[in-house]
């Protein structure tokens, strides 16, 4: 789709800690700062309707620092894939560059172009590899490919010859993932294929743990015994890749010889990024904070009669005389049909539960237990008020799922705004 003429828009002043209570109608109208001057912005990230996800930087910041306390002598490779696991990837990359990671992680060529699109300069490594076409892509943006495959390394090398200039790449061993990477009998068999290229340095070596989050470590041990091994037929070559990445979330949290700052001398950290642990046995092992919140207002409120159906279907009827409270979100904006009549709200300091089928772009909570509710009130679907909390492990009971869906799922018609980075 080609771009429009690019105008000047004035940036919205990032919403600062401390006003949780104002007006959330008072942005309305504003464009959310998720593109830098000059840059075409999107009707979607207006502030029109009151429904937005507000991403705290400063949680996002104190994240970072728990990361490099439990791993002070590596790197971090921080993902920032699926728009940043849902927090809005340029918002969250420029922070991160701010923090002086060493490099982003993402999963298509796609999601790094956006991000060099919008003036993203740290190292962006492609963990998902590339398709037909992609490499002069990632070679005229910078991008590093991850390699697996022979084809990858003729691509690559093709790309860097019309490019005239070398390219570097990361190469990845299945160490027991079973997903994608260069099996562990075949790895010199392609590392002699990749001799054969002097456009292409290996720069990097890594893997994917498959059960870092379960509290039995045999098969993970397996694995980085896997990865050493590669590593070190790697160095009987004369290779001597950069960085060696292993580590995930639950790698960082609980598994030391994951993260000795020697021979693994990057972690990737994607989930505790944003504030959630990897798995419920490992909550409070380190000190984390959600960085996401997700809002809106009461648009609507009504008093109804003992017996009234609500929503689609007739799934819920008032109990008794009833006041519902409309709220301008449902299933369009991530927020799931599996949440009817079994999810909370919290308006007012207070849980009020969600009735009736979640509609495409409606839903209804019954308030009849908060006094006073009106038009404009702040609705936490996610995230704190009144020192009531909704996490993104509830909502993910509540839709059998895991909570990294809950925050995936936040869609892109609701606007990311920026809160303060201090606390």
């Amino acid at each position: 789709m080609a771009e429009g003429p690019r105008t000047k828009t004035p940036r919205v002043a990032s919403r600062q800690r401390g006003d949780a209570d104002a007006d959330p109608s008072s942005a309305r109208g504003e464009a959310a700062a998720l593109e830098p001057e000059g840059s075409p912005r999107r009707a979607l990230d207006l502030l029109i309707r009151p429904t937005r996800a507000e991403i705290d930087l400063g949680a996002l910041g104190r994240n970072i620092a728990a990361i490099r306390q439990l791993a002070p002598r590596t790197e971090i490779l921080a993902i920032v894939k699926a728009n940043a696991y849902g927090h809005g990837a340029v918002i969250i990359a420029r922070a991160l560059e701010r923090e002086r990671v060493q490099m982003l992680g993402v999963a298509l060529i796609e999601e790094g172009i956006e991000l060099r699109n919008a003036g993203i300069r740290s190292p962006i490594l492609v963990l998902g590899g590339s398709y037909e076409g992609g490499y002069d892509l990632m070679v005229a943006h910078q991008l590093t490919p991850t390699v697996f495959r022979p084809e990858h390394l003729e691509s690559l090398a093709s790309a860097a010859t019309r490019a005239g200039s070398p390219a570097s790449a990361h190469l990845k061993i299945d160490s027991g993932m079973g997903r994608i990477g260069v099996l562990p009998q075949e790895l010199d068999a392609f590392l002699d294929r990749a001799a054969q290229f002097p456009q292409i340095r290996i720069d990097g070596l890594l893997s994917h743990f498959a059960s870092a989050d379960l509290e039995n470590r045999d098969f993970t041990r397996q694995q980085v015994e896997c990865f050493r091994d590669a590593h070190a037929r790697m160095r009987a070559r004369g290779l001597r890749p950069s960085w060696r990445h292993l580590s995930n979330s639950a790698g960082v949290i609980d598994l030391p010889q994951a993260r000795d700052g020697l021979e693994l001398n990057m972690v990737r950290p994607g989930i505790m990024l944003y504030g959630l642990y990897p798995a419920a046995w490992l909550r409070g092992t380190a000190a984390l904070e959600p960085v996401l919140a997700w809002k809106t207002a009461v648009i609507h409120v009504k008093r109804v009669a003992a017996g009234t159906p609500i929503s689609y279907g007739s799934t819920w009827r008032a109990p008794r005389e009833s006041v519902i409270a409309t709220l301008p979100m449902g299933y369009a904006d991530g927020y799931s049909r599996r949440y009817s009549n079994r999810a909370q709200v919290l308006i007012r300091g207070r849980r009020a539960n969600v009735v009736g089928r979640v509609c495409m772009d409606m839903s209804m909570a019954d308030v009849t237990d908060i006094p006073d509710v009106r038009v404009g009130d702040e609705v936490v679907l996610l995230g704190e008020q009144g020192g009531e909390r909704i996490s993104a492990e509830e909502l993910a009971d509540l839709a059998q799922t895991i909570h990294y869906e809950v925050i995936c799922a936040v869609g892109a018609r609701v606007p990311r705004v920026v809160r303060s980075a201090t606390r």
